[in-house]
């Protein structure tokens, strides 16, 4: 299930098909993913982290006694070239997980892809089960095609873009994104993100690089880098606009007109999200994103994206009694990036009026922030997914403004119409960094029980909008003076398997 808004514009038919290839309806799968049974006798150690995590990512996981294990392992290079020397056809790896010990392999003929498939699950003891998840074609794509296709919204801006450490700002109109978690109190209080890596995980940043709102972050250095997940196109600038729109939800400072909930804090981007089909192997490239931001050393992951059901009966493996934080690779993934000392922040869904009703995947995953949405008088959307998970934990976690949110579009203009659950998510991701700057000694974990403590239905949480909406500036003011009292532990085990279907 995408998270849509109105005023994201869709690139052309022409750049979807060439881009992200024609999906027919009753295709075979061509895409498998391959699971692992270890980690034997891998090139990688424990004992060198810096093959396989920046250095930020090793502070941190000091910092906050994190252990590194042999989770943290990349998947055995080893058995990855096993199976791909298996069949004379040709294939390639187009995801990988290692906290799953899994890869999705992909071939472009699918006329004997079940029979390879099959005798390779027989042929190698540390293949311990396979799943087809996609049906795709990637072509190659021209570097030209790309770049025509790319926004060019190179207008000159009257707003006065704000460039000093000062967090004195002019909400304008979008305070309404912030006023109601007290967020601009905990601006003016002087922590508005810095040196906190915030990653956003979407489809597309459609004119973002060219927008003149965002020509300061740039230039500032405050856009760290991007990754684009999808075969075939390596230009996350284009092909679609819902990441630009996301994140201009944090990230902007346009003077009186639009500030975010994150001003001065660092980005970087990665596309796991198809934006014109839907296939199970999102779930498998939104854990290969998680994995990402994790190995970076994010902070804070915004994911304004969901899943439910997918374009092909054959995926279609789960139901909402599947939201239990482990049975798909998505949730299980959130759940285990939340003991790395990552905040998670992602959308609850928009299908409350749906027949789906309930919360999306992987919102449904053991201790993240998973966000439903209200109006500005904080009257609960009838959009925004159900809770609670299907183990019964309360979800959404909190909600934030999701009706008439402040943001910029992929056409460089500011809206007040921004809609659902993806801008809900945001907001709180935003603040959920500048309150962790505000109290760096608490974990990640810490952070995000206190962000749910400091709701307004703390006492009283519900299937609508969880423990309700976060005063981030009272917790702020009630604990930045305290030693954390460590009273919210670790999770300790998250069951990686795959689910048996």
């Amino acid at each position: 299930m995408k998270r849509r808004s109105f005023f994201t514009k869709v690139c052309s038919i022409v750049f979807y098909f060439l881009c992200f290839g024609s999906v027919a309806y009753g295709q075979n799968p061509n895409c498998y993913r391959i699971n692992f049974s270890d980690k034997t006798d891998s090139p990688y150690s424990i004992n060198r982290p810096e093959e396989f995590l920046s250095q930020r990512a090793i502070d941190k996981r000091k910092r906050f006694n994190i252990p590194i294990t042999e989770q943290d392992l990349p998947v055995n290079p080893h058995y990855i070239d096993s199976i791909l020397n298996f069949s004379k056809e040709p294939s390639q790896i187009i995801s990988k997980s290692k906290w799953n010990n899994s890869v999705v392999i992909f071939y472009p003929e699918t006329d004997n892809c079940r029979d390879i498939i099959t005798e390779m699950l027989n042929a190698f003891p540390f293949v311990v089960d396979t799943l087809p998840v996609a049906y795709y074609q990637f072509p190659v794509i021209p570097e030209s095609i790309i770049i025509s296709e790319t926004s060019t919204h190179n207008q000159k801006s009257d707003a006065i873009l704000y460039s000093s450490f000062s967090c004195n700002y002019n909400y304008g109109k979008s305070i309404d994104n912030i006023k109601m978690h007290k967020g601009e109190l905990l601006h003016k209080a002087g922590f508005c993100g810095e040196d906190m890596l915030i990653c956003v995980l979407d489809g597309g940043w459609n004119g973002f690089d060219t927008i003149s709102y965002f020509r300061t972050l740039f230039e500032n250095g405050k856009i760290l880098g991007t990754k684009d997940l999808m075969p075939g196109v390596n230009n996350v600038f284009t092909g679609h606009g819902h990441g630009t729109f996301t994140t201009s939800i944090m990230a902007s400072e346009i003077n009186d007109q639009l500030i975010g909930t994150a001003p001065k804090a660092n980005f970087y981007f990665i596309r796991s999200e198809n934006p014109w089909n839907e296939q199970l192997i999102e779930e498998d490239f939104w854990a290969f994103a998680a994995e990402i931001a994790d190995s970076l050393g994010a902070d804070v992951i915004n994911s304004s994206l969901g899943y439910t059901t997918f374009d092909y009966n054959w995926q279609n493996i789960y139901t909402s009694v599947d939201n239990d934080g482990v049975a798909s690779i998505a949730s299980r993934t959130a759940s285990i990036l939340t003991q790395k000392g990552v905040i998670v922040v992602n959308s609850a869904g928009n299908s409350g009026i749906s027949t789906w009703k309930y919360i999306v995947r992987p919102a449904d995953a053991f201790n993240i922030l998973a966000v439903g949405m209200v109006d500005k008088n904080g009257v609960v959307t009838p959009g925004s997914s159900y809770g609670p998970s299907s183990d019964g934990r309360i979800k959404p976690d909190v909600a934030a403004l999701g009706s008439y949110t402040w943001c910029v579009g992929s056409d460089g203009i500011i809206y007040g119409t921004g809609s659902g659950t993806s801008a809900a998510a945001p907001i709180i991701t935003g603040l959920s960094a500048c309150l962790w700057q505000a109290l760096p000694k608490y974990s990640s974990l810490e952070i995000m029980q206190l962000i749910r403590d400091y709701g307004s239905k703390a006492n009283y949480p519900n299937n609508r909008i969880g423990y309700g909406i976060p005063n981030f500036y009272q917790c702020y003011l009630d604990h930045h003076n305290n030693i954390p009292e460590k009273k919210y532990p670790t999770l300790l085990f998250i069951r990686t398997q795959q689910r048996e279907n």
